[in-house]
């Protein structure tokens, strides 16, 4: 009788102890997901918040171009006539040029290019986070399933090795900053 209460009892714990090592193997497989679903996030925003701000700064670096090459135009040598109607399409220039900065007192492009730079080293430190996130997690899945006798649980459930972090080149690309 002793023997075979000490034999449920041992059964018992190892199938309580299986059950404990199978639940911890399932909860890295979430983190681990969840650590990839970050990635996927982070590099979402780097695409969607860096094209939407290299198009404003391209938008507004080609406008100041533009003015400033009427404004060279304008000033260059012409006869009198010419200068005198020069300086009327300068003056009209101006107006307009005063009712855009008066309405966007802070838009300059030199102002532009630097929030682009804060933003794109912002999304870049929230996607290196992501990475580093989910390759922590895999390291930590992929000791436990070489660890003693976890990894006997880990193999009875088919559970394998799972990569680290590596960019693939067309679907993990970064923003072209071409101007």
């Amino acid at each position: 009788m002793p023997f075979v209460i000490i034999g449920v009892a041992l059964v018992v714990i190892i199938l309580l102890w299986y059950i404990s090592v199978g639940n911890k193997l399932n909860r890295a497989v979430v983190k681990i997901d969840e650590a990839e679903s970050g990635i996927d996030v982070a590099l979402t925003k780097r695409y969607d918040v860096l094209t939407k701000q290299l198009d404003i700064v391209k938008g507004y670096a080609k406008h100041e171009s533009e003015t400033i090459a009427k404004v060279i135009e304008l000033r260059r040598g012409a006869p009198i006539a010419e200068k005198n109607a020069a300086a009327a399409a300068m003056s009209e220039m101006q107006a307009k040029i005063n009712v855009v900065a008066e309405a966007y007192p802070e838009l300059r492009s030199a102002e532009n290019f630097r929030a682009l730079q804060a933003s794109v080293n912002d999304t870049e430190e929230h996607l290196q986070a992501a990475r580093r996130a989910y390759n922590a997690n895999v390291s930590s899945f992929n000791q436990m399933l070489v660890t003693f006798p976890t990894s006997i649980v880990a193999s009875s459930r088919g559970l394998s090795k799972r990569d680290s972090f590596e960019a693939e080149a067309a679907k993990r690309a970064d923003v072209k900053m071409e101007f």
